[in-house]
């Protein structure tokens, strides 16, 4: 077997359109995830039951479902019942969900990481309990989940091909649909881990250089 460069020629039209989806669920999947995350984690300390309760078991659900059946049910079974999603959009959604239900355990570890001491000195200075979260709790508990929250990044890129089951052809779904034109799999193939890699250990860098700048 001979490596064809034409092949590659003919391929890259199509992977830039998967790295640009890829990269549209990479980082609309990680803000939501990052957000949903944070709103899951602070609903499970709420000293009311009827908020805690039904957030514990929705993430329980989430996390402990395949990331393919729960992008399946967002796809096929959601317009059974009037909300129709784009592919893209569903991909998204699909993944930030997913995501969130362990991004909320990271940032559960955070919040009890901070020091029963400051929740005493916000009591004592009777602040606010939203400005006891936003001004004191919350800046402290991220500094210490950054590394966690960046390899939930990198799990996520790895995670995205998945997208490409509903349609949402990202760079593995462009490289598997020009394979079955072609009958050509090295090329695409080889082209796609590639592009993985260039942009997972550039996101990794740079996930280290913002922890050293937030410990310092």
């Amino acid at each position: 077997m001979e490596w064809d460069w034409s092949a590659v020629g003919d391929f890259m039209p199509r992977f830039w359109d998967g790295v640009l989806v890829t990269l549209q669920a990479l980082v609309l999947g990680s803000l939501i995830a990052f957000a949903l995350g944070l709103v899951w984690a602070m609903a499970q300390r709420s000293p009311l039951k009827v908020v805690r309760w039904p957030v514990m078991v929705v993430t329980e659900f989430v996390r402990n479902t395949p990331l393919l059946v729960q992008l399946f049910f967002l796809f096929y079974v959601l317009p059974e019942w009037g909300v129709t999603l784009s592919a893209l959009t569903t991909g998204v959604i699909g993944l930030g969900l997913h995501y969130s239900t362990y991004t909320a355990e990271v940032y559960r570890a955070g919040i009890d990481g901070v020091p029963v001491g400051q929740w005493e000195a916000c009591t004592a200075l009777s602040m606010p309990r939203g400005r006891t979260w936003s001004a004191v709790i919350l800046p402290q508990a991220i500094r210490r989940v950054v590394p966690a929250l960046g390899n939930y990044v990198i799990a996520m890129l790895k995670d995205s091909p998945m997208i490409a089951v509903i349609g949402a052809l990202e760079m593995l779904g462009q490289a598997r649909q020009f394979t079955a034109t072609t009958f050509q799999p090295t090329e695409p193939i080889t082209v796609v881990g590639i592009a993985f890699i260039l942009i997972a250990y550039p996101a990794s860098l740079l996930m280290r250089a913002l922890e050293r700048r937030l410990v310092r």
